[in-house]
């Protein structure tokens, strides 16, 4: 496990995978859920594995590649224009779900794109993308914890 400043190379890894998530969403104006059920086991495990890559690169370019390849099309989910306050950038929400992600591949024996999967499909992906709500301000072992338990504690 090689590191590269703070974290290692699968936390940034990892990190840039649910940014891109969150980019195209928002692009595509799709919940979250929706983005990684089109994209797929496959698509998500190289996006995983080639992240260092596509992470200098324009991510731009790197979202409309997979909008295009995953046939991703435009939604009526807009967060960002419901939001009320300060939005978050996707890069602060991808810092959100890769905590809760990684937390959920250790307490479920899992690998990272099955924990990642598990976690966008679940309740508190909703929760975590409604900007006018403070969930995603929340505590990582906090969120985790919901998840565990399917519900807000």
């Amino acid at each position: 496990m090689e590191n590269q400043g703070r974290e290692s190379q699968e936390d940034n890894d990892l990190f840039f995978t649910c940014s891109l998530i969150d980019y195209i969403a928002r692009k595509t104006k799709n919940k979250r859920s929706v983005i990684v059920n089109l994209l797929g086991t496959k698509r998500l495990e190289k996006i995983y594995d080639l992240a260092d890559v596509y992470h200098s690169d324009n991510i731009d370019r790197v979202s409309d590649e997979f909008i295009y390849e995953a046939q991703i099309p435009t939604g009526n989910f807009d967060n960002v224009g419901d939001c009320k306050y300060a939005i978050p950038t996707h890069w602060d929400i991808g810092k959100v779900y890769k905590r809760l992600i990684k937390m959920v591949a250790k307490g479920k024996s899992v690998d990272i794109v099955t924990a990642l999967q598990m976690v966008y499909d679940s309740f508190l992906s909703e929760k975590i993308d409604d900007y006018n709500s403070s969930v995603y301000y929340e505590n990582p072992s906090y969120l985790y914890e919901c998840f565990l338990e399917n519900k807000m504690l």
